[in-house]
Formats: C-alpha cells, sequence, structure tokens
C-alpha cells in the first residue's frame, strides 16, 4: 500500500492541479473544509484530481471566496488496476457500501446490470459518483472508477472484450476451492468481477455466462452470502490470487 498523510484532509476537485496555482472551491467544499473541519487560512490540505498525483495545499480564505493554493505534489498519479465490477443494483444503504468498498478494493469501472431476479433497477449514478469520491478521499485513493449507467447483463456482456477474463460468482461452480478455481485464470492483466442477484442467475443468464470465452466459475464457501458480503468477498479473492495486492509492499 502506498504511503500517504492519513492525518490531512483530502479533497478530490475537478480542476488541473499544478505547482503556483489555486483552485476555487464551490460551496459545498467551501462549507466542508471551513465550517465542518474548522479549518482557517493558511491550514494544509491534500487534494488530487484522479489525473495529476496529489498535491499538498493551503487553504486561502477571503471575504467572497475559499480556493485551494497548490504548493507541490506529494504523491504522482499511480497506474489503474484493469479490473471492472458488474453487478446487480442493491437497495440504497447497501449499494453505496458496495461502491464504497469497490473504490477501496481498486476498481476501476462499476458496472450495474440488470438480470432477470434483480431486487431494484433504479440506480442514482450521481449517487454512486458522491460515494466512490468520498471512499478516495478517506482512503488515500488517487483514482476514481468510471461509472456507467446500468444495462441488461447481454448488453453488458457484448461490451466486454473477448480477452478480459470474467470472474461471476456461482453457488453451484464444480470447483469448491475459489483460489484453485482463480488459478486457471493465472496471467491475465484484464479481469472483471461479476455478483448477480441474491435470487440468482437464471438457468438462461448462466448459460450466457458460461458460453463466453476466459469465464470462471467462483464459489465462496459453504455459507450463502448476501450481494454485498459476497462483493468484498470475490473481489479479495481477485485480488489476491490475479490482482495488484500480489505486488503489494
Amino acid at each position: 500500500m502506498a504511503r500517504y498523510e492519513f492525518r490531512k484532509p483530502r479533497l478530490y476537485v475537478e480542476e488541473a492541479l499544478a505547482p503556483g496555482t489555486a483552485v476555487v472551491l464551490g460551496k459545498p467544499q467551501a462549507h466542508y473544509l471551513r465550517n465542518v473541519l474548522r479549518l482557517g487560512d493558511g491550514d494544509e490540505v491534500l487534494t488530487f484530481n484522479g489525473r495529476d498525483g496529489e498535491w499538498r495545499a493551503t487553504l486561502a480564505v477571503a471575504a467572497k471566496r475559499t480556493a485551494l493554493a497548490l504548493q507541490e505534489q506529494a504523491r504522482p498519479q499511480t497506474a489503474p488496476c484493469d479490473l471492472h465490477y458488474l453487478f446487480a443494483p442493491l437497495k440504497r444503504a447497501r449499494l453505496d457500501y458496495v461502491v464504497q468498498k469497490a473504490v477501496e478494493m481498486g476498481v476501476s469501472r462499476l458496472q450495474p446490470v440488470l438480470t432477470r431476479h434483480t431486487q431494484a433497477e433504479r440506480v442514482n449514478v450521481e449517487r454512486m459518483r458522491a460515494n466512490a469520491i468520498e471512499a478516495a478521499e478517506q482512503c488515500g485513493v488517487l483514482r476514481l472508477p468510471e461509472i456507467v449507467a446500468p444495462v441488461a447483463l447481454a448488453d453488458a456482456l457484448a461490451g466486454i472484450t473477448a480477452e478480459r477474463v470474467l470472474v461471476f460468482c456461482d453457488e453451484d461452480a464444480p470447483i469448491a476451492d475459489p483460489a484453485a478455481a482463480l488459478a486457471s485464470a493465472s496471467g491475465a492483466s484484464s479481469l472483471a468481477v461479476l455478483v448477480g442477484p441474491e435470487g440468482g442467475f437464471s438457468q438462461e443468464e448462466r448459460s450466457m455466462l458460461l458460453a463466453r470465452p476466459h469465464s470462471v466459475r467462483l464459489a465462496l464457501g459453504p455459507r450463502i452470502l448476501r450481494a454485498d458480503t459476497a462483493a468484498v468477498a470475490a473481489l479479495a479473492l481477485v485480488q489476491t490470487v490475479l490482482g495488484d495486492w500480489r505486488a503489494a509492499s
């Protein structure tokens, strides 16, 4: 895990970051820094935009504006982990949790998919993005995942390149040991993880998944997991066996 400063507040901004420049903050961010965190003129803040690394800045407070005066780069931009997470939408609080944990796990793309047994078909993409930003700010993550609108499972699969390994959670997987199942995809550089609805995949959907090249069926142990728990378990397994956790120091 890259070293970063835990004790300083972190703020995501959209603007380009460069030494000597000032980033003027909107009212919500200014309110958060000045009234929630009680920061004042000259206090230090870390900022990032997902492209230019992390920067040290000082708060510049004037009568009608609050800005970040950029000083120097604290950490260079990291390369993205090529890991997509596809999931059947969940209800509000549980979806918030899944988005936050996926960001912490290093996911580079979040794709809600609609299946036959999906229980919550309405997805607030802007809320997903807000949760992703919050997780990145709190956990030292330098890059936000791409977040896309929900699509039908068949359309999502059609959009995945043939060489990308798709790991889908399946309680009927023939290999009970998840690490052994993932070992068959050793060496893969682009990955996708799919967690379906709590009602499971239909037989037609399972057949469609199995017909796809480079698909891996993943069992998650002897107990039935809720979808948000399965998300964390599956992403942790994939990152450990195939992903960038192997290179973490």
